[in-house]
């Protein structure tokens, strides 16, 4: 019996393998930065071909099957052929694709696109790829959030992602660098302005605070991450990163506005990348149920924080307990799900903090009751290994299963099946106040980074 499984278990996975496709492309770019020229060798060969934005039709300028010569019909988002498509050509004005948002960003010699505006591709399998080549003017870069093949060739590997928003392609003269981060290799890449620019020190803070995220467990949690910088001018009151956001779009990418004007202290001070990188811990969770990504994130930016010396252990707990009491006075007549789900106003502090809480429940259990010998730290670092990146959306109880399949006894669902459908909000009172769990509570936050003065 076990031979035979053996052999099912091998004939699946080489079959697996023979019916993945690798399609190529061939992206050329105008030496203004207008248009793009692609093509794209599809194998073995397909029927239909999407793009993501509605938009995409706009900017198109012509498309064929290059082995024909054949003009391709369409819909807005959809070239359909009746036969087997195995060459694609298509062009691409740049041009028609700039609008006045965060999704688009031109200047002189950089501009910033949706990748969904421009690339047309085949629904991809499980084990699918494309690989796609650039082909630049002369002291022309590219960014764009695929894993790099080679350094420097211009060659990156897409495969299926959560798509859980749109990521963007940066073509033309800006600063790119890749920092190793605990072994892994960020790109980070900073946009051109003119009046505000982002400066080395910037840049360098941006990397200390992707080495924060290694203080939860040794490593950072995608090996081939990608951050983009938005140089704004805030307000003297304001954040000195006034918004982030995780982009999963074919690879993870973490895009920061920064306001490089902003004295140091005021970076040191704010907390908005450390909470965008700690969501890498953990998959996409689907959007109805983003209240467990978000409350993780909020815990850990806190607890982080404080073990790299930017927040003292005493002002990281009271960051805490605020953000607790502001999600418990949070719609209290609504679950986290409900919450998440249902688009009610004022909800944002429950959708925020109620994962915060059971993070807290689950770390402070751990801790207790193996003697300090198991943490959530460790429990994430399991499913690091097992599971990230990944390459799906997942659901809050597809995660909490997952959590509690890496530990001996079982916590996590308990927790779950306990608070995501009910309302109200997690008593998190006793863990912050009990003396039994003082100790914990130290050792959650204890000093581990020795790279910047304790405040």
């Amino acid at each position: 019996m076990i031979l035979r499984t053996i052999i099912i278990s091998v004939a699946v996975l080489a079959a697996t393998i023979a019916t993945a496709a690798t399609h190529e492309y061939t992206v050329t770019l105008s030496s203004d930065l207008s248009s793009l020229d692609v093509e794209a060798r599809l194998a073995p060969g397909v029927r239909r071909l999407s793009a993501r934005s509605r938009d995409a039709r706009d900017s198109l300028v012509r498309m064929r099957d290059c082995d024909t010569g054949n003009e391709l019909p369409g819909t807005s988002r959809t070239v359909e052929s009746d036969d087997d498509l195995r060459c694609l050509s298509y062009s691409v004005d740049l041009r028609r694709i700039e609008r006045p948002d965060r999704r688009s960003y031109f200047t002189r010699a950089t501009i910033v696109v949706p990748v969904t505006d421009w690339m047309w591709r085949p629904r991809l399998g499980g084990n699918d790829e494309i690989v796609v080549s650039f082909r630049l003017p002369d002291g022309i870069g590219v960014s764009v959030p695929w894993r790099p093949l080679e350094d420097g060739a211009h060659r990156f590997l897409l495969r299926s992602s959560p798509q859980s928003g749109t990521g963007l392609s940066v073509f033309g003269q800006f600063d790119r660098q890749v920092v190793d981060v605990a072994g892994a290799s960020l790109r980070i890449v900073s946009l051109p302005s003119e009046t505000n620019p982002i400066g080395a020190e910037a840049i360098r803070w941006t990397q200390q605070t992707a080495e924060i995220i290694t203080l939860a467990y040794g490593r950072f949690p995608n090996p081939h991450a990608r951050v983009i910088l938005f140089p704004v001018t805030s307000r003297r009151d304001s954040s000195a990163v006034p918004f982030g956001r995780v982009v999963r779009d074919g690879g993870e990418t973490i895009e920061l506005l920064m306001d490089p004007g902003r004295p140091s202290e005021a970076f040191t001070d704010d907390g908005t990348a450390t909470h965008e990188f700690s969501h890498l811990m953990l998959p996409y969770i689907t959007r109805d149920e983003r209240w467990v990504s978000e409350g993780f994130a909020q815990y850990y930016q806190n607890v982080l924080l404080a073990r790299a010396g930017r927040y003292s252990q005493q002002d990281a707990w009271r960051k805490l307990r605020e953000g607790l009491e502001r999600g418990r006075e949070s719609v209290p007549d609504l679950s986290p799900n409900e919450a998440a789900g249902g688009g009610e106003r004022n909800s944002r502090m429950k959708i925020y903090w109620s994962s915060a809480a059971l993070a807290l429940m689950a770390d402070i259990e751990l801790r207790r009751r193996s003697g300090g010998a198991e943490s959530l730290d460790q429990v994430l670092e399991r499913l690091q290994a097992c599971c990230l990146p990944s390459r799906r959306t997942w659901s809050g109880r597809d995660l909490f299963e997952k959590l509690d399949s890496l530990i001996e006894t079982p916590l996590f669902m308990e927790l779950y099946d306990r608070h995501a459908d009910a309302p109200g909000f997690p008593d998190f009172e006793p863990l912050l106040e009990r003396p039994e769990f003082a100790e914990i509570r130290a050792a959650i936050t204890a000093r581990r980074y020795t790279g910047e003065p304790d405040k």
